[in-house]
């Protein structure tokens, strides 16, 4: 290979290649949106592996141990809808989550993260397990006589439909003694600390030991190699045969309609074993978590003959999402330049893709319930002229889910149209500190004076706002649209009933599916959704003039569907007016930040600057030749300077170099008019200009 040409051999051994420097930059994905909501079941309250803080905590002991950190929220990669379903539940949750991600992947994103909110209980509620449903073996004990206790991975009523059962195997093994506290048996036999050996005796009797301790050594005889196990007790003498027993615990999350199921094999039953059930549990289950009684010792079947076990029923799971408030979308700890994992919104300082961000349960305006039968409704009318009949009442509807109490702030109140505000604007806060955009939803049901009034309290690049909300069915009938391609037209209704949805999420699948057909500068606008089947508010074209200036990105029902209409920015700066060029900074900075990372350490001298001069202008050659940039040609396009001018002498003695990029987004054209001039002669003249 070409970088082995570089490298000097001698004695025959390993030699490490010098890694290539980057030849040419690279985009970065900008269609990736996160979402952070409410959610029936989902990881929430993770264990911490590895450092927090000033500490680190191992991976090779229980994830429940007592003094080991837990992570209110965490921000989890889903890239598709079944995904999301598998992690989350689907639509039977109080909150606004899953109708937003399946709207997102409706349009065709691709790719998402998501953040389950839960509640702040403060310090200390971990022992408590709020709202964790949990059972116990049966026929199985811990180290002790202490119960063997599961308890579902996190909390939410899908865990008092969980099972679990635990069977063994067993595996002869070929001893060479088994004399005293001993066995003595070839290297290569699967036999490590923490094993159950099940030994057989002449009598006819067997009992089960535990492997305390394994050492490999030379025998007495000075030949070789032996595998020396050390049990937990003496044997009895004419002890014949010796086997290795392990576990394999099947899991069921009980769910009749997309039914989660886990298998795990060859566990350890003592504490110690590579594959110790507690730590299988902590670091491979999606569904269940051990209880820190049993953690560290060691599981005992009941009797020799090594019956299943099975947990008894599973209780104490229960929906907490009403003890949500808005204060629990952030992390009140976090402060800029902290580094350790934050709760929260905060959670996704520390996912470098996101581009995106929608929290479509910030606040909750209205109960999550069907609001409008769209059935067809019974009827008796014939062709001929009869007496009325009685029509039979509708079948009773099904119950309400969970509401949000805890979140429910009314817009039409000025109190609580403040207080959504306010957390709007610390969502942007955010989005500005992890330089992502948030994409807002105008609080529904204000007048168009109103909605005017709470855009004047935002000015950002970072922000983007849409009205009205949209209506979608809901339906565990749903066929999402696949990614890869667009649904044309809208599909006709299926029965259900239409849930109001927030338009940010629609939006958020509109900009990620444009920006993967086109690329980022193209504007996300004036494409048609999909599956939405109303708007919840008609604009008027008078209001629509008016909230468009505003730079309020509307939707309006149109013969065709609902279409988008416009993708602007909150920022009072005409540079930053389009949401495209917005992203099309972004994207730069990411790339820079990103793929230059060579540059540390490399001698600041003529050579370098000229590389990165080169490097950089290649890059954004390609830009401009995808229309990303305005201007007649490349030099008024984009310029480069990484010159002596930018870089004397003092500069790089202080380690530094300093390059200079300018560039001039093309901007999405908005509108074209059209002047039509009558000429002294009759005949029509039609002259069209952009504005």
């Amino acid at each position: 290979m070409a970088g082995l040409a570089r490298v000097t051999l001698g004695a025959p051994g390993v030699y490490h290649e010098p890694p290539a420097p980057f030849q040419a930059l690279t985009g970065v994905r900008m269609d990736v949106c996160a979402f952070v909501g409410v959610a029936p079941r989902g990881p929430a309250r993770v264990p911490v592996v590895g450092p927090f803080g000033d500490k680190v905590w191992p991976d090779d002991v229980p994830c429940v141990e007592a003094e080991r950190p837990s992570l209110r929220s965490v921000a989890v990669r889903v890239d598709s809808w079944d995904q999301y379903r598998r992690l989350y539940g689907s639509f039977e949750g109080a909150g606004l989550l899953p109708f937003a991600v399946a709207s997102f992947f409706e349009q065709g994103g691709r790719r998402a993260y998501v953040v389950r909110i839960v509640h702040d209980y403060g310090p200390g509620h971990a022992g408590d397990r709020p709202g964790v449903a949990s059972a116990a073996f049966q026929d199985l004990a811990g180290g002790g006589g202490v119960p063997v206790k599961l308890w579902a991975r996190n909390e939410g009523v899908w865990g008092n439909s969980l099972r679990a059962r635990l069977s063994f195997t067993t595996t002869p093994l070929t001893p060479q003694s088994m004399i005293g506290g001993e066995l003595v048996l070839f290297p290569t036999d699967p036999l490590s600390a923490g094993s159950l050996l099940r030994i057989s005796y002449a009598d006819m009797t067997r009992e089960l030991r535990m492997v305390t301790y394994v050492d490999v050594k030379p025998p007495a005889s000075g030949l070789g190699l032996v595998k020396v196990a050390t049990l937990d007790g003496a044997l009895r003498p004419n002890a014949v045969q010796a086997e290795l027993v392990e576990g394999t615990l099947d899991l069921d999350d009980g769910d009749r309609r997309y039914p989660r199921r886990e298998r795990h094999e060859h566990l350890g039953l003592g504490f110690g074993h590579p594959r110790w059930a507690a730590n299988v549990l902590c670091y491979e289950s999606e569904l269940v978590f051990p209880d820190l009684a049993w953690s560290l010792g060691q599981l005992n079947p009941v009797d020799v003959t090594l019956l299943p076990a099975q947990t008894g029923a599973w209780t104490g799971g229960a929906d907490l999402s009403a003890q949500i408030d808005p204060q629990d979308f952030f992390d009140s700890q976090w402060v800029p330049g902290d580094e350790d994992p934050a709760a929260g919104v905060h959670a996704l300082l520390q996912v470098d893709e996101v581009a995106m961000l929608v929290a479509p349960d910030l606040y909750s305006p209205d109960p999550v319930r069907p609001v409008e039968d769209v059935a067809n409704p019974a009827t008796l009318a014939g062709k001929d002229f009869e007496r009325c009949l009685q029509v039979p009442p509708p079948p009773p509807a099904p119950p309400d889910v969970p509401d949000l109490i805890g979140l429910r702030l009314n817009p039409q109140i000025p109190a609580d149209l403040e207080t959504i505000s306010e957390l709007q604007l610390k969502l942007v806060d955010v989005a500005e500190q992890a330089s992502l955009v948030a994409l807002l939803d105008v609080p529904p049901r204000l007048h168009p004076r109103q909605i005017l009034a709470w855009r004047a309290r935002f000015d950002s690049t970072y922000a983007a706002c849409y009205h009205p909300w949209l209506k979608v069915v809901q339906t565990e009938d749903l066929q999402l649209a696949p990614s890869a391609r667009r649904v044309q037209t809208p599909p006709p209704v299926p029965p259900g009933a239409l849930v109001d949805v927030n338009p940010s999420a629609v939006a958020a699948g509109v900009i990620a599916n444009r920006e993967w057909l086109y690329g980022v500068p193209f504007g996300p606008a004036n494409e048609l959704t999909q599956w939405v089947i109303d708007v919840v508010e008609t604009v008027s074209p008078a209001n629509h003039d008016r909230l468009h200036q505003a730079a309020i990105n509307v939707y309006l029902k149109e013969r065709d569907g609902v279409r988008l209409t416009a993708a602007r920015t909150l920022s009072h700066d005409p540079a930053y007016r389009q949401l495209s060029v917005r992203r099309l900074m972004t994207m730069l900075v990411r790339v820079l930040d990103r793929e230059m990372q060579f540059l540390v350490f490399e001698p600041n001298n003529g050579a370098l600057r000229s590389y990165v001069e080169v490097m950089l202008d290649s890059f954004l050659r390609r830009l401009y030749a995808a229309g990303a940039f305005k201007g007649a040609n490349e030099t008024e396009a984009f310029f480069v300077r990484a010159d002596d001018s930018l870089n004397p002498a003092w500069v790089s003695d202080q380690g530094q170099l300093i390059v200079e990029i300018g560039v001039a987004p093309a901007e999405p054209l908005e509108f074209i008019v059209l002047r039509i001039n009558r000429d002294g002669d009759g005949t029509l003249r039609v002259e069209g200009r952009s504005a």
